[in-house]
């Protein structure tokens, strides 16, 4: 599907792997030019060299450390005219209220929750300057279907939901659509950690499997499809929303 995204400039952050490296092929496939930010310089670097010899779009690597401010600072500095931002780095831990202690609380919500936070404040401001953008904040279901076992996850999930929709609900007057889309488990390696955390067990991953909705969690590229119809103009009347992609689970109350 042409989206009619040529020329236009995005900044994924997570960029290196998972969803973030999906979302940064598919844009690149629909003509985007694309600035990709992570932690690992090397990561990013093989996929910008992938993706400018395959689909001929310009790709800038920025690796940065989300939770410094001079990072962000930085980061913000060096995309001045952005017109999609995809906030997706994060790396909450799973575990109980016992089991995650306040340092690992704060270190993980510094990245995924202040982190968008952060950025989004000092994207949006150039955005409004111009009238025009998309602010993608890619979120997760726990927001909704609230877990014990991951609570710094669900209640950080949960800020970001009510974050988006707050922004999100008046950001059109400035010109700028916010939206989130919200995961179940998706099949990167992220998932195998929290299963393994989780449950206790390395077969975790394939037990739970044989539950979900298909035998599966979601691919990657499947909710980075739906990012990428999210920034284009074929979606120009969605902001203060919020999607799930975790084949029902979330209605079914699984």
């Amino acid at each position: 599907m042409n989206l009619n995204l040529r020329g236009r400039r995005a900044l994924i952050t997570g960029a290196s792997k998972g969803i973030g490296a999906a979302t940064a092929e598919v844009l690149a496939e629909e003509g985007c030019d694309l600035h990709l930010a992570a932690r690992s310089a090397p990561a990013l670097e093989d996929l910008a060299r992938r993706l400018r010899a395959a689909h001929s779009v310009g790709v800038s690597v920025h690796p940065v450390d989300l939770r410094l401010p001079e990072d962000l600072d930085r980061l913000a500095g060096d995309v001045p005219d952005l017109d999609i931002l995809v906030n997706n780095a994060g790396d909450i831990p799973g575990g109980s209220l016992d089991a995650v202690d306040g340092k690992a609380w704060r270190h993980a919500w510094d990245l995924k929750v202040f982190g968008y936070v952060d950025l989004t404040r000092l994207v949006y401001a150039r955005m409004k300057a111009r009238g025009r953008g998309v602010i993608i904040n890619n979120i997760g279901n726990a927001g909704e279907r609230v877990d014990s076992n991951y609570i710094a996850g669900s209640s950080g999930n949960a800020a970001l939901m009510a974050f988006t929709r707050a922004l999100g609900g008046r950001s059109l007057n400035d010109g700028i659509r916010v939206v989130g889309v919200n995961p179940g488990p998706v099949a990167t390696e992220r998932i195998l950690t929290l299963l393994k955390a989780h449950e206790g067990k390395e077969n975790a991953y394939a037990d739970l499997m044989a539950g979900y909705p298909l035998g599966r969690a979601a691919n990657p590229r499947e909710i980075a499809d739906l990012i990428a119809f999210l920034v284009s103009d074929r979606s120009a009347y969605t902001s203060g929303a919020g999607f799930t992609v975790d084949g029902g689970m979330s209605a079914a109350g699984a």
